[in-house]
């Protein structure tokens, strides 16, 4: 049977789902969503959380460019911190607990309320082709849906596993259906298609947990958010709270290894690095007799408590009784149980920029199933697939962000050229430009190329117009205007930095690390002026997108004139045969895998890991000086 006839079907409705079918649709595609289970869209299968580090500058990234996952997160979330305050600018990054079962509440009702979308409830068994490109899909009830794109967004559920120590089950989720044969097909066609692994800690009843013994951690007193639109403020704050496990706890679960599916080998899927589970890290770190848990609330009317730093794949009872081994969980009673999935993903060097597949025309892979792990890389790899799919249709160019100009860009760029050998994460180590990649400023960066091709609304174009004004306004302010020592010098002393003696520029004491805006109102009639004429909604992020520029802007320059030499030479030619041993201002690690990789390019050099900026700067200086 014909189902019916689309511009673009979307197959899962996760957080790479969503986003695309939402990005298709408001770009006047005529969308078709097909998923599982309606009631499970954009489900949190692991931790109730959005952002953290490069995460966070990541959701901001999907929400300067008109996507919806900071809006949701702004809505249901129950704690919100900014991280890494200590550190520069370029480090912080937002994070948010948020209310799991509001969260798919949420986005069941932005997507159903959304223009040119429809939502179909089934399961997607194969892809149709003319020759060499998709026509649309089939599904489990016999349908055949059509299409002119389709993009493929099914998670764990391709071929997925389920492993609780010598029990094993398909599964695409604990009490979900796998999807069977799809990737099977694609590999029929040709694909490469390998195994990936991850898991999920128990899920504890709080009410039997003590918190008395824990370690609270409250959220931030001054509540940030996510979406640079006009979304609602949290007032009401949930804390989470740190556990530790001991040794005795590291004696139980070893003695669960010899029925570990990890150790015996019946999970041939290799786990993500920096999420291990709790019997790989004291494996691993055998030497250390404790690991930090983080104890997360799942929702604001639910006791149910997410172990954040104990996942396991380790016998049911093995879990229970190594749980009752850490201090305030002597009587937890649990939920849901730990266990490992093992997945089907296609390494994404079979993609092209734009998330589609080079194999087959208009067929695009987003999320998990390209190898990474993460809601916010999979939904910012959905936004651009969707992006990219309507783009193409309309006859438009392609939307494609380089390592310059975005953290979604970085991934990308990563898994395109790189590929993958475990889950990918996102860390804002693997960012070059991380100065320029701020979660502060991806609205200034991203919103006006959103806004060219017709994702970005006018009302969000405009917040970014008045928020560059506004800043512009500020720093302007603070430039000109002086204040006379003893104006100053009463709140200098209060923050314990060096008195002055002269008339001094509010410029030069914002450019002290202990003293930020808020702290020269007191001493500055013409600043309280002008910071009360900004409107309250963008008054606070105008705030700290100028201080951030006032403070930084040398590192910012200096970071800029870099990247823009690296753009300059993104294409030029590197010869196989080059000797890079020959150039000892190469750090030797740089030698040895710029000799094994043999880039083609300075582009291509620079994505090598181990070849930092500096290695890339010797080398375009040599080519620059016409050596050969």
């Amino acid at each position: 049977m014909i189902f019916g006839s689309y511009d673009i079907i979307v197959v899962g409705a996760g957080h790479a789902g969503a986003e695309a079918a939402t990005a298709s649709a408001n770009l006047g595609m005529n969308t078709l969503l097909i998923t599982q289970n309606l009631d499970t869209i954009c489900q949190m299968s692991c931790n109730p959380a959005m952002g953290g580090v490069a995460k966070g500058q990541i959701v901001r990234e999907i929400d300067a460019l008109g996507g919806n996952s900071g809006i949701v997160t702004d809505n249901t979330m129950i704690q919100f911190r900014m991280l890494n305050l200590s550190k520069g600018p370029a480090m912080w990054s937002p994070r948010a607990q948020c209310d799991k079962m509001q969260f798919s509440l949420f986005w069941r009702g932005l997507l159903e309320n959304t223009p040119n979308l429809s939502l179909w409830q089934d399961e997607v068994v194969a892809v149709t082709m003319d020759g060499n490109t998709v026509t649309g899909v089939c599904t489990k009830m016999g349908l055949e849906c059509r299409a002119k794109a389709v993009v493929l967004t099914n998670g764990t559920f391709l071929n997925g596993r389920i492993h609780i120590g010598e029990t094993s089950f398909s599964a695409g989720r604990i009490a979900e259906q796998p999807a069977i044969g799809l990737s099977n097909q694609l590999a029929e066609m040709g694909f490469e298609v390998k195994k990936l692994k991850t898991g999920t800690p128990v899920r504890v009843d709080g009410r039997t947990i003590d918190f008395s013994v824990l370690t609270e951690q409250k959220g931030d007193e001054k509540v940030g958010k996510f979406s640079f639109s006009d979304t609602p403020r949290l007032a009401e704050q949930k804390s989470c709270f740190l556990a530790y496990t001991n040794e005795q706890t590291h004696d139980i679960l070893r003695t669960g290894f010899a029925q570990s599916p990890m150790f015996t080998g019946r999970i041939k899927g290799v786990g993500p690095r920096y999420c291990p589970s709790i019997e790989d890290k004291i494996e691993r770190f055998s030497g250390k007799d404790h690991h930090q848990l983080f104890i997360e609330p799942e929702g604001r009317f639910t006791n149910s408590y997410y172990v954040n730093g104990f996942s396991s794949s380790l016998p049911l009872s093995v879990q229970i009784d190594a749980l009752h081994s850490i201090k305030g969980f002597e009587k937890a009673r649990i939920f849901k149980p730990g266990y490992a999935i093992e997945y089907d993903y296609f390494p994404p060097t079979q993609l092209s920029y734009t998330l589609e597949t080079k194999q087959v025309e208009n067929l695009y892979f987003a999320g998990q199933i390209n190898g990474t792990t993460g809601y916010e890389e999979a939904a910012s790899q959905g936004l651009v697939a969707g992006i990219n799919a309507a783009l193409k249709l309309k006859g438009k160019p392609s939307f494609v962000m380089n390592r310059t100009q975005s953290y979604i860009g970085v991934l990308i760029d990563d898994l395109v050229t790189k590929g993958v050998d475990e889950p990918y994460r996102m860390f804002t180590s693997r960012a070059e430009y991380r100065i320029l990649l701020r979660q502060d400023n991806a609205d200034v960066r991203l919103t006006p190329l959103s806004y060219d091709f017709g994702l970005a609304s006018d009302e969000r174009m405009g917040r970014v117009e008045q928020k560059l004004r506004c800043s512009s306004q500020i720093m302007d302010c603070i430039s000109e205007t002086s204040v006379l020592p003893s104006e100053a010098n009463p709140v200098l002393e209060s923050l314990d930095t060096p008195p002055v003696d002269q008339k001094v520029r509010l410029k030069n004491l914002l450019l002290r690390p202990q003293i930020h805006i808020e702290d020269l109102l007191p001493v500055s009639a013409e600043l309280q002026s002008c910071i009360a004429d900004i409107p309250e909604e963008i008054r606070d992020e105008s705030v700290e997108y100028s201080e951030v520029l006032i403070k930084y802007q040398n590192y910012i320059d200096k970071e800029q004139d870099v990247a823009n030499k690296i753009l300059k030479y993104e294409d030029v030619p590197l010869k196989d045969d080059f000797d890079y041993f020959a150039l000892q201002s190469l750090s030797y690690e740089a030698r040895e895998k710029l000799t094994k990789m043999k880039p083609r390019t300075i582009g291509q050099a620079s994505r090598i890991s181990g070849v930092s900026p500096a290695d890339i700067s010797v080398l375009i200086i040599y080519l620059s000086k016409g050596e050969k």
